[in-house]
């Protein structure tokens, strides 16, 4: 099966994205988890170091940039090691995280190198 690592969408369910999902264009980045990913582009800036994002202002220890790539690195105040898919049931039993949200095949050169329990 192949994966993205990201993609613009213009659209969603075959109709124009509408501005609740971040009309008129969208950056999705399916292998990071939600709060990492962004909802709107406003403008696009190229720089030369690491941004600050509010996550990551707000708490620096619990969200770092790379956060959710390692889940042998618990977070603060909660293990990252076991998940439960989105859309199933309170009842459904956890499963065993994936290092790399399973796109490890994908992305883990971008780590290639990095100390994976500080930049978990």
């Amino acid at each position: 099966m192949a994966r993205l690592l990201a993609f613009m969408a213009t659209g969603v369910y075959d109709e124009a994205l509408p501005k609740q999902n971040g009309a008129p264009l969208r950056l999705v980045v399916p292998w990071k988890y939600g709060f990492k990913s962004i909802k709107a582009i406003v403008k696009i800036r190229f720089t030369e170091t690491m941004p600050a994002t509010a996550w990551n202002k707000m708490a620096p220890s619990e969200y770092g940039f790379y956060a959710n790539v390692n889940p042998a690195v618990a977070h603060p105040r909660w293990s990252q090691s076991r998940e439960r898919i989105l859309g199933a049931s309170i009842f459904t039993p956890k499963r065993k995280t994936e290092l790399f949200n399973g796109y490890g095949e994908q992305v883990a050169a971008l780590y290639k190198g990095m100390d994976l329990a500080k930049y978990y």
